[in-house]
């Protein structure tokens, strides 16, 4: 069973880069455990930046400092980024095109126990209205780790969020197909495509093989670019199939399926069925916890998809 977070794969990467690019610079809101970027204070004490319980200076600080031609690479919980520091991420590094890339920690449900405060459900749909901000959510460390790799290699603002805990892997270190900003077809299909991004992804996957053995065939996209959205990905997977299934773990507006709805509608006309988190107060939990209640699970995602077939 994998034991490092995406959050951890983030730290890696920054720390082999880094050794080499003293351009690079992160900056933490007192976060620097809970975003596993401590051994990167620890090991390039003089490329960090500490603001402390400020997510508004965090964001302007890092604009500042990608403007003197840093690699800002700034990181906080996605709940507190996202809200508290919402008119410094659309003007200082959006609207400025500025080269600053967001670390929403802790995303969705991960702090779940702690309650809607900390949720993060709608981070989806802020950042995604943000012109100029890109908005990327990994399904595992490997393929977070080439996500960070291709974002060093460009100078504009993107929100990349990741969540808590450690999620199996979906791709291995030899064989981790990636493309930016373009999603990846785990799966081909005819009856049915789901399209899934973060932490939905694997049971998405396991969705696909269940419906395998009662003989309906499901393909699985990785939409881990939800802004941009890959809409020739999507034209062409629905175009083969009947129905489309959105998951995420999100709120039901805004997000992924709003996104993959819209694209379906103007270009190849299917049901799209969309499951995500209720437009409510979340139930406090574990996030397989929460996972489990609302059907955002391998069963739940499978019995969507034969509903979404039936009607």
């Amino acid at each position: 069973m994998n034991k490092i977070p995406n959050r951890q794969a983030i730290c890696e990467v920054l720390m082999e880069k880094a050794a080499s690019d003293r351009d690079i610079v992160v900056l933490c809101s007192d976060s620097r455990g809970s975003a596993s970027l401590a051994p990167f204070a620890q090991a390039f004490p003089r490329q960090f930046v500490e603001t402390g319980i400020a997510e508004q200076n965090l964001v302007s600080i890092s604009a500042g400092m990608a403007k003197c031609g840093k690699k800002a690479f700034a990181a906080s919980p996605a709940c507190f980024l996202s809200t508290r520091s919402y008119e410094q991420c659309k003007v200082d590094c959006a609207y400025s095109n500025t080269n600053v890339k967001l670390i929403g920690i802790s995303g969705g449900v991960s702090y779940g126990a702690l309650g809607m405060s900390h949720h993060s459900a709608q981070d989806i749909a802020a950042m995604s209205a943000i012109p100029n901000m890109r908005v990327y959510l990994p399904s595992d460390r490997h393929q977070t780790r080439k996500l960070v790799e291709a974002l060093l290699e460009d100078q504009k603002p993107a929100y990349i969020r990741v969540g808590r805990n450690p999620v199996e892997d979906i791709y291995s270190e030899d064989d981790t197909p990636f493309e930016m900003d373009h999603a990846t077809v785990l799966r081909e299909g005819t009856d049915a495509v789901i399209i899934a991004c973060g932490e939905m992804v694997r049971p998405a996957r396991l969705a696909a093989e269940k419906l395998a053995q009662e003989g309906i065939s499901a393909a699985v996209l990785d939409m881990y670019c939800v802004k941009p959205l890959d809409t020739a990905a999507v034209i062409k997977a629905a175009e083969n199939a009947k129905v489309v299934v959105t998951v995420e773990e999100h709120a039901p507006f805004g997000g992924l399926g709003a996104a993959v709805a819209q694209v379906v509608g103007m270009h190849c006309p299917r049901r799209v069925c969309c499951m995500a988190l209720p437009d409510a107060p979340v139930i406090t939990g574990t996030s397989q916890e929460v996972f489990d209640h609302y059907g955002l699970n391998a069963e739940g995602i499978a019995r969507q998809v034969k509903d979404c077939l039936a009607k």
